[in-house]
């Protein structure tokens, strides 16, 4: 009993498109690869500007997340990419490794710079204090510290204004991981001036009412 051979699907196609087959399915391929990192890369980046919006990052620290989910998502494509092109496994497997230890390498180099940077994200989000408010960065409860009127938070910097002689209006740069190895002293908008303010009037006894404690 013979058994028929069915022609494959490449063989049913006509003979000018298997000359280019070889070439038409990794560019389909590397097509594929491309528009998916695309929309991969709107996606995250419309998910992150929601939650932007949402805790009121600042334009700084969006512009730096953004850029770092499209320079992932472009390395993970081109990876894919040189795999499709008939690059070795093994080779893209050294390349990998080798850019690992350098990034891993810079990690540890700038761990100071890159702290500051994730307790920036923590200051925007848990908003332990936030602009205009009084802080007080101590030791212990005991100890007196930096005090100050936050002025300005960036990636770095929390920055206060001192309000007590002899260095009234100086401002005080903290770094943002510093403060989150202190105890921190707060007041509110506003509260901080009002207390000040009340404190001659009392001591004087011309206050028209009283302190409220």
């Amino acid at each position: 009993m013979r058994t028929a051979i069915r022609p494959s699907l490449k063989e049913r196609l006509p003979e000018w498109v298997q000359d280019w087959l070889d070439l038409i399915v990794p560019g389909a391929q590397i097509l594929l690869i491309l528009l998916a990192a695309w929309a991969l890369q709107r996606v995250l980046r419309r998910l992150f500007s929601h939650a932007a919006e949402r805790y009121g990052l600042p334009h700084a620290l969006r512009t730096s997340v953004n850029g770092l989910i499209r320079w992932t998502i472009l390395a993970s494509a081109l990876l894919l990419v040189l795999e499709r092109l008939g690059v070795s496994a093994s080779v893209l497997w050294a390349a990998f490794t080798g850019f690992a230890t350098v990034g891993a390498v810079a990690f540890f180099a700038a761990w100071s710079v890159l702290s500051n940077l994730f307790c920036a994200l923590l200051i925007f989000t848990v908003r332990p204090f936030k602009l205009g408010d009084t802080i007080e960065l101590l030791d212990t409860a005991e100890k007196p510290g930096a005090r100050g009127r936050v002025v300005d938070i960036n990636l770095l910097y929390t920055t206060l204004q001192d309000g007590a002689p002899p260095h009234a209006g100086a401002l005080l740069q903290i770094p943002n991981a510093l403060i989150f190895q202190r105890v921190v002293r707060r007041w509110p908008d506003g509260l901080a001036a009002d207390a000040g303010a009340s404190a001659p009037a009392a001591d004087g006894g011309a206050a028209d009412t009283p302190a409220v404690p």
